[in-house]
């Protein structure tokens, strides 16, 4: 079954809000192996919603329309269904009963906007609101098609989804499952990944190959749909093991987990403790550590230590070091990650310093980073240049910390001294 959602809204093209209802209704069409084939935002005017409508149903079996059934004037999605099916709207006495129960209920009369809610096009059904004011509207079309309108409110359409939309959708499409399996990997481009995989790429239709990056990250996604999930992820497994045997040591989780996420895992699976000594990411590698779940058992703390005189004075880096080679150096990084692991008594320790950019800094060029690992019996540093401004450099050096920690719990082979692009 083809599905479309059409999300109305001015607010939503001005970017005032994030179409978070699109999303969310996505990943729950594919669970029940739904394709969502097009999502599209049209803006308040009517003429312009009967036109997404159009289109929608000329591509879809089944459209989900998301807001505009509001009281107000500028809620016009009902009035703009009925437009579409060229038939008139009827108020709902039932709904007007409905809707002055609720007010009443609230101690408060009803306003008579609220009145604009009783009216459904002739011929459709509606789905009786229980959190919100609005009605949501179901459209049954001559060829077998279906539009569906609900709130624009998150928890209204979520009720009106998972009570209605959903059970009957899954009634309409049969027996199937779209399943997704994200492998994700860092320190390494998006077009080296693409060229490693390219006649996977090209020769699979079930599982699908699709590639998603940001900064320092690289995401493998692949789905595949079959009649049931189980089946859908057993497509998917010999494909996935393919894919990591190809990508090695890049490839950080096949569980679709945040790098930050795995590390921590293996920290408690290994009763490991770990400290951190920042500089060049001002406390964003602790930051994302204490957002994982399980951080509190295995993270000792940060030591932020921005100036050479705090890496001096806190962590203990000799001055002849920071006089000499300077605090953007591979003798700062490691004595930075000896002192943090000294400060905290943990086991393991990572340290990060560098010069962020745009100007030099300690005598470092922009984008120069140096990150240390100390446990002791294992102590390792890389250096790198990293190219792009300021945040991608911060960012660039977080993941390889964070990967550098990753590949030594694992009992990796540690990275050597390279440069990023």
């Amino acid at each position: 079954m083809r599905a479309e959602i059409v999300a109305v809204g001015t607010e939503l093209l001005l970017g005032q809000i994030a179409n978070e209802n699109a999303r969310w209704i996505s990943e729950r069409l594919a669970s029940i192996g739904v394709d969502v084939l097009h999502h599209q935002v049209v803006g308040d005017n009517p003429d312009r919603i009967v036109e997404a409508f159009t289109l929608a149903c000329e591509r879809a079996d089944v459209v989900l329309v998301t807001g505009g059934l509001g009281p107000t004037q500028d809620d016009i999605t009902r009035d703009a269904l009925a437009a579409f099916l060229d038939v008139p709207l009827d108020r709902h006495g039932e709904i007007e009963s409905l809707l002055r129960a609720k007010f009443a209920g609230l101690g408060r009369g009803m306003p008579e906007s609220n009145l604009r809610q009783a009216q459904v096009p002739q011929g459709c059904r509606y789905i009786t609101p229980i959190r919100g004011t609005a009605p949501g509207l179901v459209a049954e079309l001559p060829g077998g098609g279906r539009i569906y309108l609900m709130p624009g409110v998150p928890l209204e359409m979520v009720e009106m989804m998972e009570g209605t939309v959903l059970p009957e959708v899954r009634a309409l499409s049969g027996p199937a499952a779209i399943v997704s399996r994200t492998i994700r990997c860092t320190g390494i481009g998006e077009s080296r990944v693409a060229e490693m995989l390219d006649d996977l790429f090209r020769a699979l239709t079930n599982p699908t190959v699709a590639y998603l990056a940001s900064s320092g990250e690289v995401s493998v996604r692949l789905t595949a749909s079959a009649a049931t999930e189980e089946a859908a992820a057993a497509i998917i497994e010999p494909v996935g093991n393919e894919v990591a045997a190809r990508l090695g040591d890049a490839v950080f989780t096949m569980e679709g987990e945040s790098l930050e996420g795995v590390v921590v895992r293996l920290l408690g699976e290994r009763a490991i403790k770990l400290a951190l000594a920042e500089s060049i990411t001002g406390g964003g590698v602790g930051k994302r550590i204490t957002s994982a779940p399980g951080a509190s058992s295995v993270f000792c703390g940060s030591a932020v230590v921005y100036t050479a005189e705090a890496k001096h004075v806190v962590l203990g880096v000799e001055r002849a070091t920071l006089d000499g080679p300077g605090p953007v150096s591979e003798a700062c990084a490691r004595e930075m990650a000896a002192g943090a692991r000294r400060l905290f008594s943990a086991d393991v320790a990572l340290a990060l310093t560098g010069a962020a950019g745009p100007e030099p800094h300690g005598g470092a060029e922009p984008g120069t980073v140096w990150i240390a690992l100390d446990a002791g019996k294992v102590r390792h540093a890389r250096g790198y240049v990293a190219a792009g401004e300021r945040d991608r450099v911060r960012r660039w050096a977080e993941q390889a910390g964070l990967d550098l920690v990753r590949r030594y719990l694992e009992g990796r082979e540690l990275p050597s001294s390279d440069r990023i692009i």
